[in-house]
């Protein structure tokens, strides 16, 4: 370290650079104000990586157990899509390797839409395999919400190239021929459920803002088929679309 740094210099360092302990103790003794802000910024994003790390390791505790014991190709399992009005529940199914490393990730329903993205582009292109199950609003009504939840998640299921055992979000899959756990809030709890439903989340986010180039009046790109105030007053007005779940809107019907 040159005898002394511009506050330019320092706040480059520490943003791009891993500080040595003997640049970090010249720091501190700096008394500049700006050169101490940075520092206070340095370790917030310190504290906040640590955070996200022992995070991590929580979320990776039921798929180590298994890894531990040899079993490879666990399937993390999650839907989205349970309460809204309209659309489809998505399903998503992931299988990650061992080595898998994504500090923040967490349930999608926790993370920015940019992040949930930028997330599943990172997910995807690392994942050992992964497939989505999606059941329209149609067989909802048909079949009623559980079950089209289940069988969104079997259809993501089927479509993996091989399964040593399944990890769940919440819900029992009584038809699988491998073993499985069902996870209360599994996506705050394994790694391979929370991927499952950041896919799931993007996947349908997606669907739900193409159909709002059908039909803009029901706002579908802002409240994904929630009933929202705006969502109600458009079918007030304009009456329900193909994609509407009848079901949940009996009134309307």
């Amino acid at each position: 370290m040159k005898e002394k740094w511009t506050i330019n210099e320092i706040k480059h360092y520490l943003t791009k650079e891993q500080p040595t302990e003997d640049v970090l103790q010249v720091l501190y003794q700096d008394q500049r104000k700006g050169v101490q802000t940075l520092l206070k910024q340095y370790e917030k994003r310190q504290q906040e990586t640590q955070a996200q790390q022992e995070l991590f390791e929580t979320m990776c505790q039921n798929e180590k157990a298994l890894w531990n014991k040899d079993i490879t190709y666990i399937a993390g399992v999650d839907e989205v899509g349970r309460g809204p009005l309209a659309g489809p529940v998505v399903a998503a199914a992931v299988i990650l390797p061992s080595d898998f490393e994504l500090l923040g990730i967490n349930d999608s329903k926790k993370l920015s839409k940019n992040k949930r993205e930028l997330f599943y582009q990172y997910i995807t292109k690392h994942a050992i395999d992964y497939a989505v199950g999606i059941v329209d609003a149609g067989e909802i009504d048909e079949i009623n919400i559980l079950q089209a939840s289940k069988k969104a998640m079997y259809q993501a299921l089927n479509q993996l190239k091989q399964i040593d055992y399944v990890l769940i979000d919440a819900v029992n899959l009584e038809e699988l021929d491998v073993p499985s756990d069902a996870i209360i809030k599994g996506d705050q709890k394994s790694i391979s459920i929370a991927a499952a439903s950041i896919i799931a989340k993007v996947t349908r986010d997606d669907m739900m803002e193409k159909l709002h180039q059908q039909y803009p009046a029901y706002a579908f790109d802002q409240n994904s088929g929630y009933g929202t105030k705006q969502h109600l007053n458009a079918i007030n007005g304009h009456g329900l679309t193909p994609y509407h779940r009848k079901s949940f809107l009996k009134s309307y019907s």
